[in-house]
């Protein structure tokens, strides 16, 4: 299992998970605001796609509204 971190913007946040979830390889995905707090930890199975996903990413978005700058950790398969 490997480890990546990305700093983006609120702006970003919400597209770059998207974009995460459709890579596929991903086990979990964790949102950290600028002091490195966890804010959002989202576990990623196999079976979870489509609809199982919009609430997750409803989450997502409102997290995007109240940081400004953050990043997102992937564990990766």
């Amino acid at each position: 299992m490997s480890t990546e971190e990305f700093k983006i913007n609120g702006d970003e946040l919400l597209a770059k998970v998207k974009q995460l979830i459709h890579e596929g390889n991903i086990r979990r995905i964790g949102i950290r605001n600028e002091r490195g707090d966890t804010v959002l930890e989202i576990p990623l199975t196999i079976g979870a796609i489509g609809a199982v996903l919009l609430p997750t990413l409803a989450a997502v978005g409102a997290v995007a509204a109240l940081v400004t700058n953050c990043s997102i950790v992937v564990e990766r398969r």
